[in-house]
């Protein structure tokens, strides 16, 4: 059942702009097609392809070495002309900045909403892993210590406090700026405190999210039994050979806005946050390391209360899912109790974790499990959850509401509109749960009065004007039936309008990616803006003015 625009709530916060650069996906297409095909993004190396990457020959060859890795591709590339950096300090920033810098540009553009021509104030929340760039290579590097000064090298990208307000700063954003650090779940933390701005009126519209690179990239790790990293170097959530996660590298961001104002200004929404909840487990478990059962339920219980659902209605959570042989039984308890408050049947809801995707992104974790859900409640198909073979023993299914959904499946909604959970967990005990459901239908575009468009792109330089004009001509022709009018309204008032300038005129979208591709001069107009143009003023006529 879906729901109509008219049962939105004055809560509701609608995620309208999605960007990911995670293991195996450049970005949230690809994302979506690698999880839709249950396609496993951690790598295992041959012994050639570690001495390549630098790992120590010794190390290889122990017995407890586990050759695998969840690498982000090109996380050493980076287009400083674009954010206004110049080559040094671009080299200086930590990549974990360079990266979120470009999810949360990318998110901006995928919202149709670019900070130039957005009013009201735009937040940010967010959050980064260690800074291992920082102590490793920027200070062993003596000269550039002693050359540039320890306080310009933390500050100029390269500390965890200066994450969100570098984005704002290059973005020239004024909205709240606050870096967020929960551990793992420190990116679901992050989205909850850009919604409760966004409910305060601290903002108009808020990206969420974080980034973790883990460095030397395309290198294995030592297994120690009892710790969270798998021997095998797989993900097993939930299943009987459950004994670790891989740890891996990524970057995502999401763009908020109240649901009442993306409905109003026709924004593509992807899902709805009906509500959230963050709490701490506080001591009540066995160790400051250990995850808590009560402390999770009451997190979740708490999301339930504050989006104003039952949790009979909901048929998917996506679950933090370390697949460690005591994490999971927990998180699995900890949902039960807190579903058993207000739902007593069994197995109705279906649970999945993107780490035996993707690995454990730390940080970031949070916010591609969002991502991926809000996805998910978008296509209404929910991705399977991969290395499952039989339950953990430790795990009650039979007696709870969950099975683990191990195949893709359609999402059919168990009662009312298709609702879904994610979960999140910190190391140190802080616990986040969103409570997601999907987008009210959107009214169908008023047909335009024109029989042909016109198609407006821009950018920086040449080789970047050319590359938009290869994408925008590969997504019309994947994308036959994408309305000419509204793609031409979102290239004019939905992207930021750079010095370099082409036009295209077309009445179809395969004409338009035809004349794209082309680049016949006759066709097309390119020209470079003049950043202050002069203004002048003619009086025509024959003198008489004198």
């Amino acid at each position: 059942m879906s729901r109509s625009a008219s049962d939105m709530s004055e809560t509701d916060i609608a995620i309208v702009g999605l960007a990911a650069h995670l293991p195996g996906a450049d970005g949230v297409e690809a994302y979506w097609d690698n999880l839709r095909q249950g396609i496993e993004s951690i790598r295992h190396y041959a012994h050639h392809e570690l001495i390549n990457a630098g790992e120590a020959p010794h190390l290889i060859e122990r017995p407890d070495y586990v050759p695998a890795a969840a690498p982000l591709d090109n996380f050493e590339t980076f287009d400083a002309d674009f954010f206004g950096l110049s080559p040094k300090e671009a080299a200086i920033m930590d990549p974990q900045h360079r990266q979120f810098l470009e999810v949360a540009w990318e998110a901006l553009e995928n919202a149709g909403h670019p900070p130039s021509k957005t009013t009201g104030p735009i937040g940010v929340y967010a959050g980064c892993g260690m800074g291992s760039y920082f102590y490793f290579n920027i200070c062993s590097n003596r000269d550039l210590v002693d050359d540039v000064g320890m306080f310009l090298l933390r500050h100029t990208g390269n500390d965890k406090d200066f994450l969100a307000t570098r984005v704002s700063h290059i973005f020239d954003m004024t909205g709240p700026s606050v870096n967020v650090q929960t551990a793992c779940s420190t990116s679901l933390v992050a989205t909850h405190y850009a919604t409760q701005a966004l409910l305060n009126d601290d903002c108009d519209m808020a990206i969420a999210g974080g980034v973790t690179i883990e460095l030397p990239q395309h290198r294995g790790y030592l297994y120690k039994e009892g710790e969270v990293l798998s021997p095998d170097g797989h993900c097993h959530a939930f299943d009987h050979r459950a004994q670790g996660t891989v740890f891996g590298s990524g970057a995502g961001a999401v763009v908020l806005r109240r649901l009442s104002d993306a409905v109003r200004d026709g924004d593509h929404i992807y899902a709805v946050i009906k509500g959230s909840a963050i709490n701490n487990d506080g001591a009540a478990k066995a160790g400051y390391l250990a995850p808590s059962v009560d402390g999770q339920a009451e997190a979740i219980a708490e999301a339930h209360l504050m989006s104003g659902v039952t949790a009979d209605t909901i048929d998917y959570v996506e679950c933090h899912g370390t697949g460690t042989y005591l994490g999971d039984p927990i998180e699995v308890a900890a949902l039960t109790q807190a579903f058993e408050e207000t739902a007593d049947e069994a197995g109705f809801c279906r649970i999945g974790s993107v780490k035996t995707n993707i690995g454990h992104l730390d940080t970031a974790a949070g916010v591609a499990s969002l991502i991926k859900t809000s996805l998910s409640l978008y296509h209404k198909q929910i991705p399977p959850s991969l290395g499952y073979e039989k339950p953990n023993p430790a795990i009650d299914f039979e007696n709870s509401p969950f099975r683990v959904n191990d195949t893709l499946s359609d999402w059919i909604s168990h009662k009312g509109p298709r609702r879904a959970g994610v979960n999140s967990l910190g190391v140190g005990g802080t616990n986040a749960h969103v409570v997601l459901e999907e987008a009210p239908e959107r009214a169908a575009s008023e047909p335009s009065d024109w029989p042909f468009q016109m198609l407006l792109l821009s950018a920086r330089s040449k080789a970047a004007l050319d590359g938009n004009a290869a994408n925008l001509a590969a997504y019309l022709r994947t994308n036959p039936d994408k309305d000419m009018a509204d793609v031409a309204w979102t290239l004019k008032e939905g992207r930021h309008a750079f010095e370099r300038r082409r036009v295209v005129v077309a009445e179809t979208n395969e004409e338009a990616a035809e004349t794209l591709l082309e680049g016949d001069p006759r066709k097309i107009f390119t020209h470079t803006a003049l950043d202050r143009p002069d203004t002048v003023f003619m009086f025509p006529g024959g003198g008489a003015q004198y």
